[in-house]
C-alpha cells in the first residue's frame, strides 16, 4: 500500500514510526514532514492547506491510503476533497470534524443526546459572557469556540480572571476562533484521554493516557500543548472504560450519525472524572499531541490495518493489542515557550535510542544541513518500561544526552502515577 502522510509535527513522526514498521506498506510519503519523519518516509513539499495539491499528488502517485495528522485540514475539508476523488483517508469530514473545530457545536451534541458534560452557554458578545460568568461565580472555565492550537481555554479560578478571558477572545488574541465564546462550569476531578476508532457505524477502543498541560512543575503556570504524557492512565479502570465507551462515545457516533455527519477517525476525548464519574471536557478529531507518542510506544498491533480499516468502514474486523509495559513522553520545549521564543536554535546532537525509547521530532528542521529547532514544542524523548517509574527514569536518562542549549523540559512527567505506585 503506498501511504501519504500529513502533518509535521511529534505526533506524525510517532504515526510514521509506527506504519513504517508495517508489512502491508510499500511506499510511505509524508507532507511536511520533519526531519525525524525523513528516516521513515520521503518528504514531499505539498502545500497541505490547498486541497487540489494534495488531490494532484495523490493522483500523480497513485497513492492508496491518506493518514491526516493534524486538525486544521481536517476542519479545512481535506478528507472531503480526497474521498470525493476516490481516496480511502484516515479523518474525518469537515462537518464531522466540528467536534474539534467548534467548542459549542460539541457541547450542543452533547445537551442533546445527554452525554454528560460541564453545564455551558455560548456568547457572541462580552457583555453577555461576563454577566454570565458574575451570575455564576469562579472557579469557571472561558474557552474560544474555533480552533486555538490548544492555547483558547482558561480554567479561572477567580471571576476577574474569566472576564479577563472573554476580553482576551473578543480583542482577537485568538484571532477569528475568539469570535464566539463558551462559558463553562469548572469540572473537579482528574483529567484523562482516551482515544477511541470510529468508522462511524463501529467503534474500537484503544489505550488511555495521561498528559501535563502546564509548564511548571507541579502543574503550574500557562497551559501549554502538553509538556509530557504517559499511557496507560491508572485512573481510566476496566469499569471506567466501559463507561466511558457507553455514556459518552456511543452517543457521540450516534448523534453525530443522525445529525447527518457520521464520524470517521479518532476520537480524542478529553475526560474529567468526577465524583459521578466520566464527564466530558472536550473532543479532539485527531490523535493527541503527545499521547499519540506514547501509544504508539505501547501499540504491539500493526498500525496501517487498523487504520485502514477505520476508513473503509471494517473496523469490527480488526482488534488492537497493547503492551502491558506503560510509556512516557518528555517534551523539550525552546526555552520562553509557551510565550516567544527564539527560533533557529542548533541542536548539536539527538542520542540513539535503544529497544523501548525513541526520541520523536516535533518543531525541527535542517538549515544549511544543521538541525535546527524551529517550534515551540521540539522533541519528544519517549521510552517505555516495567513501570511508570521505569519508563520515567530511561526517558530523563536519554533526555539528558540531548545536546541543545536552548531547550527546557519538566522534570516530573508522571508524578501522579508514580505516587500511586509508590502508595
Amino acid at each position: 500500500m503506498k501511504v501519504l502522510l500529513i502533518g509535521s509535527g511529534g505526533r506524525e513522526h510517532a504515526l510514521a514510526w509506527k506504519l513504517a514498521q508495517s508489512p502491508e506498506l510499500t511506499k510511505l510519503y509524508a507532507a511536511p514532514g520533519n526531519p525525524g519523519i525523513a528516516e521513515h518516509a520521503s518528504l514531499v513539499p505539498v502545500n497541505t492547506e490547498d486541497n487540489d495539491a494534495v488531490v494532484s499528488f495523490c493522483k500523480d502517485n497513485a497513492i492508496d491510503f491518506v493518514v491526516v495528522g493534524p486538525e486544521a485540514p481536517l476542519v479545512a475539508g481535506v478528507a472531503d476533497r480526497l474521498r470525493a476523488e476516490g481516496f480511502a483517508v484516515f479523518g474525518p469530514s469537515a462537518a464531522a470534524a466540528q467536534l474539534e473545530g467548534s467548542k459549542g457545536f460539541t457541547k450542543d451534541i452533547c445537551a442533546r443526546y445527554d452525554i454528560p458534560t460541564g453545564a455551558y452557554q455560548r456568547f457572541n458578545n462580552a457583555p453577555k459572557a461576563k454577566a454570565y460568568i458574575r451570575e455564576q461565580g469562579a472557579p469557571i472555565v472561558v474557552k474560544a469556540d474555533g480552533l486555538a492550537a490548544g492555547k483558547g481555554v482558561t480554567v479561572a479560578m477567580t471571576v476577574d480572571e474569566a472576564l479577563a478571558a472573554v476580553d482576551d477572545c473578543f480583542e482577537g488574541a485568538f484571532g477569528a476562533a475568539g469570535a464566539e465564546v463558551v462559558v463553562e462550569a469548572y469540572l473537579d476531578g482528574e483529567e484523562a484521554s482516551f482515544f477511541c476508532l470510529s468508522d462511524g457505524k463501529h467503534a474500537l477502543a484503544l489505550a488511555t493516557a495521561q498528559d501535563h498541560k502546564r509548564v511548571g512543575e507541579g502543574d503550574t503556570g500557562p497551559n501549554t500543548g502538553g509538556m509530557g504524557a504517559y499511557s496507560p492512565a491508572p485512573v481510566m479502570t476496566p469499569e471506567m472504560v466501559e463507561r466511558t465507551m457507553k455514556e459518552i462515545i456511543e452517543p457521540t457516533m450516534l448523534g453525530m450519525a443522525e445529525s447527518g455527519y457520521p464520524f470517521s477517525g479518532v476520537f480524542f476525548a478529553g475526560l474529567m472524572i468526577t465524583k459521578k464519574g466520566p464527564e466530558l471536557i472536550e473532543y479532539n478529531v485527531r490523535f493527541g499531541d503527545p499521547e499519540c507518542q506514547v501509544l504508539m510506544m505501547r501499540l504491539k498491533s500493526d498500525l496501517l490495518p487498523i487504520l485502514y480499516a477505520t476508513a473503509t468502514g471494517t473496523l469490527d474486523k480488526v482488534t488492537a493489542e497493547w503492551s502491558d509495559d506503560p510509556a512516557l513522553t518528555v517534551v523539550m520545549a525552546s526555552k520562553g515557550y509557551p510565550g516567544s521564543y527564539d527560533k533557529n536554535t542548533p541542536i548539536k546532537s539527538i542520542p540513539e535510542a535503544g529497544e523501548g525509547a525513541k526520541v520523536f521530532h516535533a518543531g525541527t528542521a535542517l538549515k544549511d544541513g544543521a538541525l535546527v529547532a524551529t517550534g515551540g514544542r521540539v522533541l519528544n524523548v519517549t521510552a517505555s518500561g516495567k513501570t511508570v517509574g521505569e519508563a520515567q527514569a530511561r526517558a530523563y536518562a536519554l533526555l539528558d544526552k540531548v545536546e541543545w542549549d536552548n531547550g527546557f523540559c519538566r522534570r516530573d512527567i508522571g508524578w501522579q502515577a508514580i505516587k500511586r505506585e509508590k502508595a
